[in-house]
């Protein structure tokens, strides 16, 4: 028989026998500590086998005697292990999300194993990382906040970011006691926040993440060095130290040509470490924040010491404080250029692609945006009642006037028109802060949302879509070009969609599936878009024919841009066959679409209507014929203006420099030589216009467009 007795630490033996009397029988009764004492003397079964885990401190609570064997578990042996754990853990079911998202399995299945693969790559090549989860507890946490970035989709999103690190803790620590045997019974969560919440504290307030030994002997040092207190910071140390620190594992500070296993390294430095903080020799140490996500933690015990240390005492003046600090953190402008925090997160635990750094060059990584979002997601009702179950409470009153007085400087400060990924930043501050009422005053005084070129992963999509429904407001522009949006993210937006007048969805890849769900946005009875920008996706012909449909029921449109979308012919004409069904859209932009004279003329009869004034048609391959025709359709009374060229007749078109301008914004995207091309045509077009009038003001304006035309073509023969 194998009796495994687990967290012994939890049970105050007494191995004399004059405390615990002597027992053999198995039927005899006798309390609990008597039955594990007699156990591990051999008195009681005495062949049966025992295992029995505990923490260091507590070994010598068992006389030696009594002992066969010790192991210290001490992490992953080797690093393949790890990749074990993470291919394990990965591709549990459900991680790939609450909902198939319109992928297919396999799909799924790929994206798991690319993430294990990347993570694998970024561990053999980030020392710091890869000693971080040497704890298998820190393994748990990268894949768990993995899952988070990767795997959410429903909304509002179904934990937040703090959540998950309140969750780590109470995991790890919930009804820990540091010493059973100290009378004072302090919980470890709390005596972990007294000191190294401490040292974190002063890490994040100078912006530092590196500690040598003279920081941590500042941080161990207790005000009465009782024999009881000097007791409990052993324990500390034997127990816990090495949960919340660990080496820090420099590149190019290892001797060259040695080749050790991740658990030869790690193992060495730590045993070196544990126990000898006192040593005059200088170990430098690296606090859990310095590796994303694991930094999060020692900002988390920072605000365990902070707020309940501090907040049932304060007066209104200090919260104001602390608000206006919150705020403050949030909208540096210094941050401006950083990628939002999500983003952020995702490259350190996956890596970046690219060369690798010199280790010589000073780190990049130090981000400390995080720390109001901490701040704000501390606040939330679930994880005060986490940090209450951790002994570290933080009282309603002082959670609701720290909101009231950060409100006024946290909305002031979003209507001054934010960076793409700062207002990233603040949308996902106010999913973590899970304070509706706080949420719904800050969103209704955002108008325009600017989220261009924020990689708009599911995850960023629900939080979008999680804050926005706090309120029903008329968005003027939502503006999420070059988002990688696809399907399933316009499914998840659907409900913030409707609701905006200007929705700018260009450069995304949004091919005939997504257009249905446009159609389906179009046809809403709640539908307010009234100019939807569709360029440089594959739409397709099939595509064409969702968009068709929904300008033939669609009562709110009034401007559409097509550019570059691969319509041809065919999705052109299924646009004109619908288009006269529809009273409302003015401006139809179908520009670079490889359109030929019949399609273009086809949709010229089509669009001969009072409402409908412009059709974008330049960079197509229309001829000089077919664009006679179209100036003919032009002159009749219920004629479309289209615009193919940058001229009309003897005169320079009033619209070449919007013509020009939109060529410019897009060349980076188009075909290169094609546009050359179209650029040639144009600039021949120019010439013969200008030689066929004999106005000189005219022909100053011909010239002027013309030397236009010739600094793009130069740009592109340069390449520039």
């Amino acid at each position: 028989m194998l009796f495994i007795l687990n967290g012994l630490e939890r049970l105050n033996l007494d191995f004399r026998l004059a405390g615990t009397e002597l027992c053999c029988d198995p039927n005899e009764p006798v309390p609990p500590p008597a039955i594990v004492v007699n156990l591990l003397r051999k008195y009681l079964l005495p062949e049966a086998s025992i295992i029995v885990t505990t923490r260091p401190s507590a070994l010598r609570r068992i006389p030696g005697k009594y002992v066969g064997r010790y192991a210290e578990i001490c992490g992953f042996s080797e690093s393949n292990l790890q990749k074990l754990y993470f291919q394990m853990r990965l591709s549990q079911p459900g991680c790939s999300g609450e909902d198939g998202g319109g992928k297919s399995p396999g799909s799924s299945s790929g994206e798991q194993d690319n993430l294990v693969e990347m993570l694998s790559r970024n561990l053999e090549r980030h020392n710091q990382i890869a000693a971080a989860c040497f704890l298998p507890s820190y393994c748990w946490l990268v894949c768990t906040t993995l899952h988070f970035l990767y795997f959410t989709k429903t909304v509002p999103p179904s934990q937040t970011l703090t959540g998950i690190y309140t969750s780590f803790l109470r995991l790890n620590f919930s009804g820990e006691v540091l010493d059973s045997t100290d009378p004072t019974n302090i919980s470890m969560m709390k005596y972990v926040a007294k000191t190294v919440g401490k040292l974190a504290h002063e890490g994040v307030m100078s912006r530092k993440t590196c500690f040598s030994e003279e920081d941590l002997q500042q941080c161990f040092e207790v005000e009465m060095k009782t024999e009881s207190e000097l007791n409990l910071l052993e324990v500390f140390r034997s127990d816990v130290f090495r949960f919340f620190l660990t080496p820090c594992v420099q590149p190019g500070k290892e001797l060259l040509g040695e080749k050790k296993t991740l658990a030869q390294r790690v193992g060495k430095e730590l045993s070196e470490v544990i126990g000898k903080v006192s040593e005059d020799v200088v170990v430098v140490l690296n606090i859990i924040s310095k590796v994303l996500p694991l930094r999060f933690l020692p900002v988390l015990l920072n605000l365990l010491r902070i707020f309940p240390r501090y907040f049932s005492r304060l007066s209104g003046k200090d919260r104001d404080t602390i608000a206006r600090t919150m705020a403050e953190e949030m909208f540096k402008e210094e941050d401006y250029f950083n990628d939002d925090v999500l983003d952020q997160i995702n490259s350190s635990i996956l890596g970046v692609e690219g060369p690798m750094r010199h280790p010589d060059e000073a780190s990049d990584d130090e981000v400390f945006e995080l720390f109001p979002i901490f701040m704000g997601g501390i606040l939330s009702r679930r994880n005060r009642a986490i940090l209450e179950q951790l002994g570290c409470s933080i009282k309603n009153l002082a959670a609701f006037e720290i909101a009231k007085a950060m409100k006024k400087t946290v909305i002031r400060n979003s209507r001054k028109g934010l960076p793409p990924s700062e207002l990233m930043d603040y949308l996902f501050f106010l999913h973590e802060f899970q304070n509706e009422r706080f949420t719904a005053e800050a969103i209704r005084s955002l108008r325009t949302v600017n989220l261009s070129s924020v990689k708009m992963t599911p995850l960023k999509c629900s939080v979008l879509a999680s804050v926005m429904r706090t309120t029903c407001h008329e968005v003027e522009e939502l503006n999420l070009t070059s988002c990688n949006l696809d399907t399933s993210s316009l499914r998840t937006l659907f409900p913030v969609l409707l609701r905006c007048k200007a929705l700018h969805l260009q450069l995304n890849n949004l091919g005939p599936d997504a257009c249905k769900e446009i159609r389906d946005l179009l046809l809403h009875d709640k539908c307010v878009v009234s100019n939807l920008r569709l360029a440089n996706n594959p739409v397709g012909e099939q595509g064409a024919q969702f968009l068709a449909e929904a300008l033939a029921g669609n009562r709110s449109l009034t401007h559409l841009s097509l550019l570059h979308t691969s319509l041809g012919d065919r999705g052109v004409e299924v646009i004109a066959q619908h288009l006269a069904k529809n009273q409302h859209l003015q401006e139809l932009n179908l520009g670079y679409n490889s359109l030929t004279d019949a399609a273009a003329l086809g949709l010229g009869e089509g669009a001969k209507k009072p409402t409908t004034q412009c059709s974008d048609l330049y960079f197509n391959d229309i001829s000089e014929e077919g664009k006679r025709e179209l100036h003919t359709l032009r002159m009749d009374q219920d004629g479309v203006r289209a615009l193919v060229f940058l001229t009309a007749g003897t005169d320079v078109s009033d619209y070449w420099s919007n013509i020009l301008s939109i060529v410019h914004k897009n060349l980076p995207f188009w075909d290169r030589e094609r546009v050359r091309q179209h650029l040639a045509l144009l600039l021949q077009d120019l010439e013969s216009s200008r030689r066929q009038t004999a106005n000189p003001w005219r022909k100053a304006k011909f010239l002027r467009v013309e030397s236009e035309v010739k600094k793009m073509l130069g740009k592109l023969r340069d390449g520039s």
